[in-house]
């Protein structure tokens, strides 16, 4: 699956918009704009993105609970 393809279902998923992302991820919040128009991330790009696609949306606990005070 292409990183772009990643990042759209991440984006899908999370109700996340693509500037927010990009910002959150690398401080670009051109990333997604640039890459659906062509651009390919360097080595660094690409694995700072993927540690982001890996990482808990903001606001959502580790274990997927959202519920404030719901720790396990």
């Amino acid at each position: 699956m292409s990183l772009l393809t990643q990042i759209d279902c991440y984006l899908r998923r999370t109700g996340i918009s693509p500037s927010t992302f990009g910002r959150q991820a690398v401080n670009d919040p051109r990333l997604v704009h640039d890459l659906r128009r062509g651009r390919s991330p360097g080595p660094r790009m690409r694995a700072r993105v993927e540690a982001a696609l890996r990482a808990p949306p903001p606001g959502e606990k580790p274990n997927g609970d959202t519920r404030p005070g719901m720790a396990n």
